[in-house]
């Protein structure tokens, strides 16, 4: 299995300084005052992202694997979701019509081969 890469440290403090830039300046849109603290720490991780700094590879580190951790939770919930909000009244729909779509109902048939008469595509003009 391929292992996923962590992003460098430069991409991470410009993201950073870009969070913490928004966090700063929200508060302006409601005829609020900047705040500073967030001003200041976006600062740092901007030049520290621009320096490419080393230390900001811990923090790197730690969004990273809080990242894979989101991933493995939200991942199966949205896809348990998905399933139980689209498929399963789907299904129960088609089961209300007497729909067997994958001819999966069992018959008194010898077999469930199902013969073709013709080809399933004719190879001609292809492109």
């Amino acid at each position: 299995m391929d292992e996923i890469k962590i992003s460098s440290n430069r991409s991470f403090g410009l993201v950073f300084f870009i969070v913490f830039l928004l966090i700063a300046t929200y508060p302006l849109l409601n005829d609020g005052h900047l705040r500073i603290w967030s001003l200041i720490i976006s600062v740092i991780f901007l030049v520290l992202g621009l320096l490419n700094s080393k230390t900001l590879y811990p923090l790197n580190k730690i969004w990273f694997k809080f990242g894979i951790f989101l991933g493995k939770i939200i991942s199966p919930f949205v896809m348990g979701m998905i399933f139980f909000l689209v498929v399963t009244p789907i299904g129960l729909f088609m089961r209300l019509l007497n729909k067997d779509l994958l001819s999966l109902k069992f018959n008194k048939k010898k077999t469930y081969w199902i013969e073709k008469n013709e080809p399933k595509s004719k190879m001609k003009n292809q492109f």
